[in-house]
C-alpha cells in the first residue's frame, strides 16, 4: 500500500506504489446515450472544476457514471493509463455527458508533491493538460531527480517541508516546465511553499486510506465504489460499458 507522505529524505526520493499491469491502446465504440443536462459551449470536456475532496473533475457534474482516479504523478502505471486512456475516455464517454472523471492526488514523495502543487497552481482549466504532459515526460523529470548528488540529498534533511519540495521542483526542472505552460515563476514558488496546500494533500492521502483502503495507484472508483481489478484503460473501459448498458 502507498502510505501517507512523510517528508524525510527516504520518502522524498521514493516513487509511488503503482498497481500491477501494463497498458495497450484499444479501440471500441462507447455505449453512451444523450443526457438531459445542457453541455457548456465548449462541450463537457471543457467543463472542469475543483472538488471538495481536493481533486479536479472533468465533465458533467450530474453524470450518471462518476469516475474517480487516485493517482500519483510519479507512478508509471498512472502515466500509462493517462497516455493510453485519457483521449478515448474524453472522446467516447466524458463528451457525451454520461461520465465524469476526477483525479484525486495520492502523493507518495516530495517529488510527487512538487509536481501536484505545480499542476494545480493555475487552477482547474490547465490542470488536466499539464497533468497529461507531466505523464508524457515522466521519465525525463524523474530521471533528473534520481541523478541528484548524495550531498544534495543529505542537505534536504535539515530543510523545512516547503524548502524540500521547492528543491525537488528545481532538480526535476518542474518549475521551468510549468513556466513554459503559463505559470509565472513567482506564482510557482508561492504554490510550492503553500503549507496549507501541502497539509491538505497529506490529509487527502489519509482520508483515502481510511475510507477506501487504497492499495496503490492508480485506484479507480466508479460511483463511489472501488473498481476492483481496474488499473489500466483495458480493464476500466469494460466496467464503464457495463454500467452504461
Amino acid at each position: 500500500m502507498t502510505k501517507p507522505i512523510h517528508l524525510a529524505v527516504a520518502a522524498l526520493l521514493s516513487l509511488a506504489a503503482c498497481g500491477e499491469g501494463g497498458e495497450t491502446a484499444q479501440t471500441r465504440s462507447a455505449v453512451a446515450g444523450p443526457v438531459s443536462t445542457t453541455a457548456p459551449a465548449g462541450g463537457w470536456v471543457s467543463s472542469v472544476a475543483e472538488t471538495p475532496e481536493g481533486g479536479f473533475r472533468m465533465g458533467n457534474p450530474d453524470a450518471a457514471i462518476k469516475i474517480v482516479e487516485f493517482a500519483s504523478l510519479t507512478c508509471s502505471h498512472c502515466a500509462s493509463f493517462s497516455n493510453t486512456g485519457a483521449e478515448p475516455l474524453k472522446q467516447r464517454y466524458i463528451s457525451t455527458g454520461n461520465v465524469s472523471y476526477e483525479i484525486r492526488p495520492f502523493v507518495s514523495s516530495g517529488l510527487d508533491l512538487a509536481a501536484v502543487l505545480l499542476a494545480r497552481c493555475n487552477g482547474p482549466q490547465p490542470f488536466f493538460p499539464i497533468t497529461e504532459q507531466l505523464y508524457q515526460t515522466q521519465g525525463e523529470w524523474i530521471g533528473r531527480v534520481q541523478q541528484m548528488p548524495r550531498d544534495q540529498q543529505a542537505q534536504l534533511q535539515g530543510m523545512a517541508p516547503e524548502q524540500q519540495v521547492a528543491t525537488f521542483a528545481r532538480a526535476a526542472g518542474l518549475d521551468q516546465f510549468v513556466r513554459q505552460r503559463g505559470v509565472p515563476e513567482a506564482k510557482a514558488q508561492a504554490c510550492l511553499s503553500d503549507r496549507a496546500a501541502i497539509d491538505k494533500l497529506v490529509e487527502g492521502n489519509n482520508r483515502a486510506i481510511q475510507q477506501y483502503n487504497i492499495p496503490g495507484t492508480p485506484t479507480f472508483l466508479i460511483n463511489g465504489e472501488v473498481a476492483e481489478g481496474a488499473t489500466t484503460w483495458n480493464t476500466l473501459e469494460p466496467l464503464l460499458q457495463a454500467e452504461l448498458s
